[in-house]
């Protein structure tokens, strides 16, 4: 078999977790020994939420969360496309890095307050380009006016010899507060019974974006290659990542809050297990697959295990509600802009995902960690 006809997977791709993971384990077990220097200032960790998406501090009875995300490889493909399309992409690419933080912090039930955005650049010539720089302004902007938080600053240096001449690493961060013990989602009240609502995804977002570049040196057109629904490959990979905030904010505005939820994120379908007990997420369906995912899936000549193990294919968040809450949870979520369904339930067993449709099981020693 040619190398062109081997079916890459996220390996293949760059990505190992299994060369990730004893680093992430080194480092969550330090952390987890600094927590007493907390004790000094009168604050105290939600212990709960060390593993979680975010980190909860207690502050004098108020629930503080954080996080730090950054966006990944999605830079290369939007510098990459700019000259088929004439458009820099920067202010989508803003979305995806706000996205990949605020996503996180709304699983614990916070209300996001504010981004800190870090922008590194290989050299200050980066900030040269005037569209660039203006379109991932703009971009960054008009993403925390949709989830209505502060952006409070950040940093942008110039670290030639670290970051490669011409290209930019961009992160966020983010601080949200939890209101009320109420909102705090860390797990506890998830059980047998019930109903897990998916939330639609736009497309790749920022995850498995390395596989994503990988094929395009494949495509005899690379990024320029057409999809099914008539776009470029290239500007299919960069539509944005939803932004899942007006959601949760609607639900919690409604009386509904979610028992756990999990941002579909690294791992694809396996983060839905991400919970520490041992449950069975059992699905009945499976939402459409956006066509750039579709493209992904038959080009890379991969299967749908090792598909739905990587990517989020189609379902890019999952809330776990009440069974009589569920229909409610989809409609809120269709009326803030986002495609829901009803889509599987939480069986008390051994911790798997079983997707029916497709005769698919993952097991929990798939979900690498927790991180």
């Amino acid at each position: 078999m040619s190398s062109q006809n081997t079916p890459l997977d996220y390996t293949a791709a760059g990505v190992d977790y299994s060369k990730i993971d004893p680093l992430k384990i080194l480092a969550q077990q330090a952390a987890s020994a600094t927590r007493g220097n907390l004790a000094g200032h009168g604050v105290s960790e939600i212990a709960a939420s060390r593993g979680e998406s975010a980190y909860v501090m207690d502050i004098g009875g108020t629930l503080i969360a954080s996080i730090t995300e950054c966006l990944g490889t999605k830079a290369l493909v939007a510098d990459a496309v700019r000259p088929l399309t004439g458009r820099t992409h920067y202010d989508s690419i803003a979305q995806d890095t706000i996205a990949m933080a605020v996503n996180d912090l709304v699983t614990v039930g916070a209300t996001p307050l504010s981004v800190h955005a870090y922008w590194s650049a290989g050299g200050s010539d980066w900030f040269a380009d005037e569209q660039r720089m203006r379109d991932l302004v703009a971009g960054w902007q008009k993403a925390c006016d949709v989830c209505k938080v502060s952006w409070g600053g950040g940093e942008t240096p110039a670290l030639a010899g670290v970051v490669e001449a011409g290209r930019i690493d961009l992160a966020a961060s983010s601080v949200g507060v939890i209101p009320s013990r109420d909102r705090l989602t860390l797990g506890d009240k998830l059980a047998d019974g019930d109903a897990i609502v998916l939330l639609a995804s736009s497309g790749i977002h920022a995850n498995g974006v390395s596989l994503a570049r990988k094929l395009a040196e494949r495509l005899p057109e690379g990024y320029a290659t057409k999809i099914s629904d008539g776009r470029l490959y290239g500007e299919a990979v960069l539509d944005p990542t939803v932004l899942y905030v007006p959601v949760t904010e609607a639900l919690f505005a409604a009386g509904i809050v979610p028992h756990y939820s999990a941002n579909i994120t690294g791992h694809g379908w396996r983060k839905v297990m991400r919970h520490p007990g041992s449950f069975t997420y059992r699905f009945n369906m499976v939402p459409p697959v956006p066509p750039v995912l579709g493209f992904i899936q038959q080009h890379a000549g991969i299967d749908d295990r090792e598909a739905y193990g990587s990517l989020n294919m189609g379902a890019g968040f999952a809330l776990f509600v009440a069974a009589g809450q569920a229909e409610e949870t989809a409609r809120i979520a269709r009326a803030a802009g986002v495609d829901a369904w009803v889509a599987g339930r939480v069986e008390a067993g051994p911790k798997q995902v079983v997707i029916e449709p497709l005769s698919l099981t993952f097991a929990a020693d798939e979900l690498h960690l927790r991180a």
